[in-house]
């Protein structure tokens, strides 16, 4: 059986978003759950617009993603490959030269458009004679290359879409190869995939009509296409183009928000399918519920608010020593008692920050109840202050007071803490210090 092969190829001219990194999630867990290998292909040839520092990113992105690749390769290293495969395709009468500009072609498609025709390249390229070729060559025109596809249907079964069929009177010849000798796309991918041994595809739906021409480009270049699968494109949770509302939202800055790569892989890794989006405690275990065959061809919804519920969710179960790196870049010098308190109650690790100010810093206290403040100051227990203690106090207060429930524990919140919500207060505490809570106990800012 023939180890099976996928492969990521982002262009290095921006960083890598969420509508591109599911393409690299949904191809690296295929890999993983198959046994089989991840290739990470760097599409550089727009020397216009690809970057160092932009593959640079691409790269820690993935790496932070703990998405490790097997091997790789660029495309500019491939240039004279791309070549030989274009004179192949010319050797074989399946790829020719046209000499239309850019305005020409537009105009062309102008003009089929408002006869109500559609803008299909009219093969005048291919039609021109040995003597029209060479009068444009001594004009000074250079031509761009153009594959000649068949006049047939092409069909596969993918495996997210099923059976699908595109008939290529429709298409027009795609383009292989600028006039500027730059290739394009179309040409470069399929060689690639078939010099690195390529056995599934998997990529956007947006890329379905070039899967019905490279398959005859496969097939043109003596091989059998891969395995293909066109999963739904991300939209935002009102239908709207991912591109158009949230298409700038990078990895990048989401790892700046504060967002953890768990809670991306668990979201992206099942919207779209037909399982329930869950928490995810370790890439093992996305891994493990993948299922591509759970793909549907519904619009895949990316909501913003549930990535960051996922955070949440994840930050709960994440232990002290995977998170203290970030604690201390946000200046949070605590210990594991302190981070086990208040993990339940934020989103981003870096809101720790905020509890740490409250319980080691200055905080205008909330006096609600004079009543039970000054019950709770006459009533601290002397010695060590730690959560042990607390069932104690409280009761010795409830005992003075005659309150229980809400009205005694609001307003010992309040004063400790100036809010109406948060972590527990029993491990708090000894972090709290003795004369902090008798200062703010008495309505004193400390």
């Amino acid at each position: 059986m023939t180890a099976i092969k996928v492969r990521f190829a982002p262009s290095p001219t921006g960083r890598l978003h969420v509508g591109n990194l599911r393409t690299a999630l949904v191809n690296y867990l295929f890999a993983r759950k198959t046994g089989g290998q991840f290739m990470l292909r760097i599409d550089d040839t727009d020397t216009e617009r690809s970057t160092a520092a932009f593959e640079t990113d691409i790269r820690a992105d993935l790496e932070w993603m703990d998405m490790g690749w097997d091997f790789e390769d660029r495309q500019s290293s491939r240039l004279e490959r791309y070549d030989e495969a274009l004179a192949q395709l010319f050797k074989a009468g399946r790829a020719y030269a046209c000499y239309e500009t850019q305005e020409e072609l537009s105009l062309k498609r102008k003009a089929q458009l408002l006869a109500g025709r559609p803008p299909v390249y009219d093969r005048a390229g291919f039609k021109l004679s040995l003597f029209e070729k060479e009068k444009l060559a001594a004009e000074g025109r250079s031509p761009h290359w153009r594959f000649l596809l068949n006049d047939t249907e092409v069909s596969w079964h993918d495996m997210v879409r099923g059976d699908v069929a595109y008939h290529m009177s429709s298409l027009s010849d795609p383009v292989l190869m600028r006039e500027d000798g730059r290739v394009i796309y179309t040409l470069a991918s399929v060689v690639d995939d078939i010099d690195h041994g390529i056995t599934h595809i998997l990529r956007g739906e947006d890329h379905v009509t070039n899967s019905a021409a490279q398959i005859q480009l496969f097939e043109a270049l003596g091989c059998s296409a891969p395995t293909m699968g066109h999963v739904a494109l991300l939209a935002g949770v009102d239908g709207e183009s991912l591109s158009k509302r949230l298409g700038s939202l990078s990895i990048n800055e989401l790892r700046e928000k504060g967002i953890e790569s768990l809670a991306i892989a668990s979201l992206l890794s099942r919207i779209g399918t037909a399982d329930s989006v869950k928490a995810e405690a370790d890439m093992a275990s996305i891994i493990a519920s993948f299922d591509i065959s759970r793909f549907g061809r519904a619009t895949a919804k990316f909501d913003p608010a549930e990535l960051e519920k996922l955070n949440g969710q994840i930050i709960q179960g994440m232990s002290f020593d995977s998170v203290k790196e970030q604690l201390i870049l946000a200046g949070v010098d605590c210990d594991e008692l302190f981070w086990e308190t208040v993990r339940g109650n934020i989103t981003f690790v870096s809101e720790a920050k905020v509890w740490w100010d409250i319980c080691t810093g200055k905080i205008m206290p909330v006096i609600g109840s004079k009543n039970v403040t000054n019950a709770a100051a006459a009533l601290l227990p002397t010695g060590p202050l730690n959560a042990s203690i607390w069932k104690e106090w409280t009761n010795a207060i409830a005992v003075e007071t005659g309150l229980k429930g809400k009205g005694l524990f609001m307003p010992l919140r309040h004063a400790l803490t100036g809010r109406d919500s948060g972590p527990e207060l029993a491990p708090l505490l000894a972090i709290i210090g003795r004369e902090r809570i008798l200062a703010r106990l008495n309505g004193v800012v400390a």
